[in-house]
């Protein structure tokens, strides 16, 4: 189970002039579907999906783009063709997000920063040109993972460069998780933020001070749903269901609204 706050838009990546990037408004029931796709329930007006996902039409649309670590079965291609940008620890053993499965990509230059944000730069393209309104880029916090061979200021600069391609495409960018950058939400250029358990590790009051109502909160249990609500009397959060989960067919889901 899940929580988040709303928006509205429509996107305007076409035809001449530059196109315009609209943040996230409040109060749009917002439904997580990372990980496959659903019609969505009764009342929702803004949904998450896979960069691989078709936006859902009608609705405000957050593309999910996995960063700053690469996806388990991506793995090959990032061997095969930039072997050098995935994260190695003294022994050239990759150094793994263990809870998902995933190596970390390696921020730690300005080149290599620069040649990663040109390949997931291809995909926030992808993801104005679907027809989505926003974009979520993930493990921002990946460098604490990294055994101390990342550091927030590498991740804080590919953000940056993540946000600018996001805008120069027309499509807002969110803070997903990290916290840590909150500080620099406005340097970076962040629009609004999806905040994953922040009941669970009491940090929604943080994103509702940097973001106001711009917060899609994301929660998997019922105790850490009232937390996230809770929060300034809930104001700007929503329910949804839970994050890389299958819909409402697979074990577990639940879409609650507050």
């Amino acid at each position: 189970m899940a929580t988040g706050a709303g928006l509205l838009l429509s996107n305007a990546f076409a035809s001449g002039a530059a196109p315009e990037v609209v943040p996230p408004e409040a109060d749009v029931a917002f439904d997580y579907q990372i990980g496959g796709a659903y019609t969505p329930p009764d009342g929702v007006g803004a949904v998450s999906r896979d960069r691989g996902d078709e936006p859902a039409e009608g609705l405000y649309n957050v593309c999910y783009v996995n960063a700053l670590e690469t996806q388990p079965d991506a793995l090959d291609r990032w061997e095969k063709d930039d072997p050098d940008l995935l994260l190695r620890d003294g022994d050239g053993e990759l150094v793994n997000d263990e809870a998902w499965g995933e190596a970390l990509l390696d921020t730690s230059t300005a080149d290599r920063r620069s040649r990663l944000a040109d390949i997931v730069g291809g995909w926030i393209d992808g993801c104005a040109k679907a027809g989505f309104q926003a974009v979520e880029p993930d493990n921002l916090d990946s460098y604490e993972r990294s055994k101390g061979l990342l550091t927030r200021a590498h991740n804080a600069a590919s953000a940056k460069l993540l946000a600018d391609r996001a805008h120069a495409a027309g499509l807002a960018i969110g803070q997903k998780n990290t916290t840590d950058l909150l500080g620099q939400r406005d340097t970076i250029g962040f629009d609004f933020a999806v905040a994953e358990e922040c009941g669970r590790y009491d940090e929604c009051a943080d994103y509702a001070d940097a973001y106001g109502d711009r917060v899609f909160v994301v929660e998997y249990t019922d105790g850490d749903f009232v937390e996230g609500v809770l929060v300034r009397g809930g104001a700007g959060l929503r329910g949804a269901p839970g994050s890389r989960r299958p819909g409402p067919d697979g074990p577990g889901y639940v879409f609650r609204a507050c």
